[in-house]
């Protein structure tokens, strides 16, 4: 007679976590990669022994959160940094042991492009407003320009009223929202108690997660107020959104593994990167920043080299304001972060020097992202200060 084998409690939704989390980040390592996995939910298992508090504290710049407590613990940063990806607030109240189904691979999807393109009609004015609303969605920011404007023709209006419904948890996910205007809450099933956990104010996005993995919506999303959003279809929200960002990875994470600013980081932090760059080319001479300009970006050259010139009145200069080299960079290297973590305009132009190509981080992701390099950015900045200081004999261009 043949023995069974009893499958112990948790260990499907445990391998099925980490399968998931594989298929998502593509690491390069995939024993290296198990360890860190399972050392975080043997982590969060021992915090949730010491802590019965239900965790349901998160922070974001869309989105404000009801919390117990007043300060996050070093466990719960950690987790909102690995649930940041996609920049959906509501991806913090996800386990990734929850995330049970199957991802959608973008790969599978070999016919996809063939599909006919979704227009849905726009007035002039229609458009504006869902520009607007889509200018600071950083799903978005990554694409080309051909493919945001396909994005925004397959989007369609929906105008909500108060308590209505906009998703509901445990349900498949159709649709990929962008917020006009309104307020919407966030609740979330917990032993079978709807807790209101957070909400959208006026900015943002949602829906996101149940498209990218195939998984049931994560939370309930109502609106409080008269409201406007913006959807996407599922499957044009698969075909330029995700596919981009797989296309992106594939692109991308060796030449930001070369990166010597970026090698203090994780591999699931680096691939956090690569999924927020953008890229731009630049003709010989072009100019990339200008001095006293306010910082929106910061730069990592993929390509060419750029020079970076200071105005400055000094004695070997014969006019006044007269630009002086003071620095190049070529492939791997960056420019940029000085106005970023200073808050000041910027302190320098930058020129493109031949054909140059660049990646771009916008000033969010910076801030999200490159936490743990602020540090380095700092000792290259002091060392830039000294720099001057040879060069003028003051530091005060900087501070200009």
């Amino acid at each position: 007679m043949m023995s069974t084998v009893e499958i112990p409690a948790g260990l499907k939704e445990l391998l099925q976590g980490y399968t998931v989390e594989v298929l998502r980040r593509r690491p390069p390592n995939l024993a290296e990669f198990a360890v860190q996995h399972f050392t975080r939910i043997l982590e969060s298992q021992r915090n949730d022994q010491q802590d019965k508090k239900p965790n349901t504290e998160s922070v974001q710049k869309e989105v404000t959160f009801e919390s117990d407590t007043d300060e996050p613990n070093k466990h719960e940063e950690e987790e909102e940094e690995e649930e940041e990806e996609y920049m959906t607030p509501l991806c913090s109240f996800v386990c990734l042991a929850a995330v049970c189904a199957e991802a959608y691979n973008p790969d599978d999807d070999e016919d996809d492009d063939t599909e006919p393109r979704v227009v849905n009609p726009k007035t002039d004015e229609q458009r504006r407003r869902l520009q607007d609303a889509c200018r600071d969605i950083l799903l978005f920011k990554t694409l080309e320009q051909e493919q945001f404007s396909e994005v925004l023709d397959a989007m369609f209006e929906v105008l909500v009223k108060p308590q209505d419904h906009i998703i509901d948890q445990g349900e498949d996910g159709d649709n990929f929202y962008v917020i006009e205007k309104g307020v919407y809450d966030i609740f979330v099933q917990k032993d079978g108690v709807s807790i209101c956990v957070g909400k959208y104010d006026n900015k943002g996005s949602f829906g996101e997660l149940a498209l990218m993995y195939n998984t049931p919506r994560a939370a309930t999303i109502v609106a409080t107020q008269d409201g406007a959003l913006w959807g996407l279809d599922r499957a044009t929200f698969h075909r330029l959104i995700v596919k981009n960002n797989a296309k992106k990875r594939r692109m991308y994470e060796a030449f930001i593994e070369c990166v010597p600013l970026l090698k203090s980081l994780e591999v699931s932090e680096r691939m956090k990167i690569v999924d927020v760059l953008g890229a731009r080319a630049f003709k010989d001479g072009d100019r990339i920043i200008t001095q006293g300009d306010k910082a929106e970006c910061f730069y990592i050259v993929e390509t060419g080299e750029v020079k970076i010139m200071i105005k400055s009145k000094t004695k070997a200069s014969q006019q006044d304001n007269a630009e002086v080299e003071v620095a190049r960079c070529s492939r791997g290297q960056y420019f940029g972060e000085l106005a970023l973590v200073t808050n000041k305009p910027r302190a320098a132009t930058v020129y493109a020097v031949g054909e140059t190509k660049c990646l771009v981080i916008d000033i969010q992701a910076f801030e999200r992202l490159l936490g743990p390099c602020i540090d380095i950015m700092k000792r290259n900045i002091s060392q830039y200060e000294d720099q001057l200081v040879a060069l003028f004999g003051s530091s005060d261009d900087l501070k200009q």
